[in-house]
């Protein structure tokens, strides 16, 4: 194709990329916000059942993300593109997937709850990752460009975010006199599926990939390719924060839930304690382009997360009561807690990026799909281990799934476990990023113009 002919980068691609984050994360941050507590509370699994029900299906979700991955850049089935093919028979799964999750099937034999759970979480996460390995290699042919790359991965934050503002207003809606309703569980389901797919459509439609659009398909080393994922230094540094972050922030949502539900003992107000952490994510998305133009990324974050860190000391040390003043505590603190977590969050697809980019440089070849499959293993293998501790954590707390009512030492418990939680997970983030991550900004001009 004549590159001439190709529309120049611009708002058209950013926003068309936010579409696609804004489409998958409602149905991800569904799944990782209620799915738990939809079985525990409403379909009658136990913790025990949901912590190695968890652990399985990430462990294969984890597993096919490498797969499709390696699929993705061996083949190529469409002629105008190399990845959208593959979102669109993504698309159409989680549709039907996501709306299976939460069909309501409390009538079923406790086995067959365990196989329902199992299997359909397990089929929604290859459809999931037929449109989010793809999705994230769409990153790096884009735009050579290493601010266009940070400005995609500040978009792509701002997609998921408008997903979770979505999240954030069902404790309004799914809840009913401070138990989760059934019924409602699923109508959002269905609401959220389609509105993913039609959003998902025109990010197809907007979105245009400008670098290597005419590389052929080409035989996958998979050994040389791993070879190449773990001696890239910045990779493995960004690998071991995501992990950490995924872990104790992303996968620990539906405790957040837990603690205005029986702490605070107000469910509905668990949309104040979503919103707060998507703060500090709103006011730095605005920021981000400037300052890392100054700082670069790695300064950026390890500050932010360092702030984080102490927020988080502070936090679990302050005397939070389970009343209005303890609510206006927690909630104040888990603002300056995710500091460091919204940073890393916004811009680590460009990260990711320029990762790729560097990957390319010292090999000459392109296996975009195949590096972010590996990453995007981890980065599930990391939500299955999350939720499962979680899980076994609130069991070993007294944590009873099948009543309305905890006891106090239990709800505190769950409470100091969430913030234990952010805690260790802002100071790995600081920790591998400042100590094994090596970009710094002098490197992030050199991957833009193409240097060693």
């Amino acid at each position: 194709m004549d590159k001439n002919t190709i529309r120049p980068f611009g708002i058209t691609d950013k926003l068309g990329y936010a579409f696609g984050d804004f489409g998958c994360n409602l149905s991800f941050s569904l799944i990782s916000n209620y799915m738990f507590l939809f079985y525990t509370q409403c379909i009658g699994l136990t913790t025990s059942h949901w912590a190695w029900i968890i652990i399985v299906s990430k462990i294969w979700d984890a597993v096919n993300d490498v797969l499709i991955g390696t699929l993705v850049d061996s083949v190529i089935i469409g002629k105008k593109s190399r990845f959208k093919p593959y979102i669109s028979i993504g698309s159409f799964g989680i549709v039907i997937l996501t709306v299976l999750i939460f069909a309501p099937v409390s009538s079923f034999s406790q086995s067959m709850k365990i196989i329902w759970c199992l299997v359909s979480y397990c089929l929604w996460s290859v459809a999931y990752t037929m449109i989010n390995v793809p999705y994230g290699a769409l990153h790096s042919v884009i735009t050579d460009s290493a601010s266009g790359r940070t400005s995609l991965s500040t978009f792509r934050s701002i997609g998921a975010a408008l997903g979770m503002m979505f999240i954030m207003l069902l404790p309004k809606i799914v809840y009913k006199d401070n138990i989760l309703d059934t019924g409602r569980m699923f109508t959002v389901a269905i609401i959220f599926s389609l509105l993913a797919f039609v959003l998902l459509f025109f990010m197809r439609r907007m979105v245009t990939e400008r670098v290597n659009v005419t590389a052929a398909a080409q035989k996958t080393d998979f050994i040389g390719t791993l070879k190449n994922y773990f001696t890239n230094r910045p990779l493995v540094g960004v690998t071991v924060a995501t992990v950490a972050s995924v872990v104790c922030f992303n996968s620990t949502l539906s405790a957040n839930n837990l603690i205005f539900q029986f702490y605070f003992m107000d469910a509905e107000k668990a949309m104040l304690g979503t919103f707060v952490t998507y703060i500090p994510m709103i006011f730095f998305m605005v920021l981000t382009g400037r300052i890392t133009a100054k700082t670069g990324k790695k300064k950026y974050i390890s500050i932010t997360s360092l702030i984080g860190t102490l927020a988080g000391i502070l936090l679990l040390f302050l005397p939070v009561s389970p009343d209005t003043t303890g609510m206006i505590i927690y909630i104040t603190g888990l603002i300056f807690v995710n500091i460091g977590n919204s940073v890393f969050q916004i811009i680590v697809w460009a990260i990711v990026a320029d990762c790729i980019q560097l990957n390319f440089i010292k090999t000459g070849i392109r296996e975009e799909s195949s590096i972010y499959a590996i990453y995007s293993f981890f980065r599930k293998l990391s939500q299955g281990i999350g939720q499962s501790l979680l899980a076994v954590v609130l069991s070993a707390a007294g944590f009873n799934e099948n009543s309305a009512i905890q006891s106090q030492s239990t709800a505190e418990a769950i409470k100091n476990v969430y913030i234990a939680f952010l805690l260790i997970g802002t100071l790995i983030v600081f920790l591998s990023m400042t100590f094994i991550y090596n970009i710094n900004q002098k490197r992030e001009s050199e991957l833009e113009t193409g240097r060693k």
